[in-house]
């Protein structure tokens, strides 16, 4: 019996040396299998700086042949949008009007890097919006025309050109090019003052009466639901790009011809019902 008991307890203990042997090996083998990858991915995660992001947009015409017409329409309906896209156009205006040579041009809002940045927060929504949705609210408050449907040929191509250009672009980076929210002047826009900014400056090209080319108010202009209806934006606007190629005005003239432009009559914003596919309603009002 004590043989027996001393037999036992000898492969008792092998037993459980054998398992504390591949315990042991199996964190020693192991962990560094899983230490190792993470260390050579995660660097290669990280989003370059703005500082390092280039500003080289890629031509239109150099799309792959699998997307290259959409892209083309797409570019085409950016540029000159009542010949490519004349249902969804109810002014005078385009998409060039603030996005010069389909959005590439620095001299003008652009649009390159656009398409990684969304989804993202919409105030006029009061919620987050996905490319097309910014692409409907465009054509809606600043052409006041119903916006092209998610499933139509033009809004396919004008997502098709965003994503194009956007390419080179890291999901959610840090767009040097990107507009300030506002001037960096604590000046009250005083509109009396821009008034005479805007007969001295503007109305050259603009008109006396707003109504020139393009107009800034009037039937011909954007609606009062546009983001260009907001003192601190259009003077953000006007200071970098007004006059075009040779912008002159100082952050405080800028906010002064904001105000009065602003002030001005233009088309009211009515959202559209429905566009687009059953269930996906319109940019909704503010």
């Amino acid at each position: 019996m004590n043989n027996r008991n001393l037999l036992f307890a000898l492969a008792l203990c092998c037993i459980l040396l054998a398992f504390g042997a591949w315990i042991l090996g199996f964190f020693h083998y192991s962990a560094p299998v899983r230490q190792s990858p993470a260390a050579q991915v995660l660097p290669n995660l990280q989003s370059p700086s703005a500082a390092e992001l280039k500003y080289a947009p890629p031509r239109p015409q150099d799309a792959p042949e699998s997307i290259r017409e959409a892209v083309m329409l797409g570019f085409n309906i950016i540029n000159d949008t009542a010949q490519y896209a004349p249902k969804h156009v109810g002014n005078e205006l385009a998409c060039a009007t603030c996005h010069l040579e389909g959005g590439t041009s620095k001299a003008s809002i652009s649009l390159v890097g656009a398409a990684a940045t969304y989804p993202r927060f919409s105030a006029n929504h009061g919620t987050s919006i996905d490319l097309a949705q910014k692409v409907q609210d465009c054509f809606a408050r600043n052409l006041n025309a119903t916006p092209p449907a998610y499933d139509s040929r033009e809004m396919q191509a004008v997502l098709a050109y965003l994503q194009w250009i956007s390419k080179d672009i890291p999901v959610y980076a840090s767009l040097p090019w990107a507009l300030p929210g506002k001037l960096d002047t604590s000046h009250k826009p005083d509109a009396a003052a821009g008034e005479k900014v805007y007969a001295e400056s503007c109305a050259a090209c603009h008109g006396d009466a707003g109504d020139g080319s393009p107009p800034l108010w009037g039937k011909g202009a954007y609606s009062d639901g546009s983001p260009l209806h907001n003192v601190d934006t259009f003077a953000v606007f006007t200071h970098r790009f007004m006059p075009p190629e040779a912008a002159t005005l100082t952050p405080e003239q800028s906010l002064d011809v904001a105000a009065y432009v602003d002030g001005q009559p233009r088309p009211h914003f009515a959202p559209a019902q429905s566009h687009g596919d059953a269930g996906q309603k319109s940019p909704q009002g503010k």
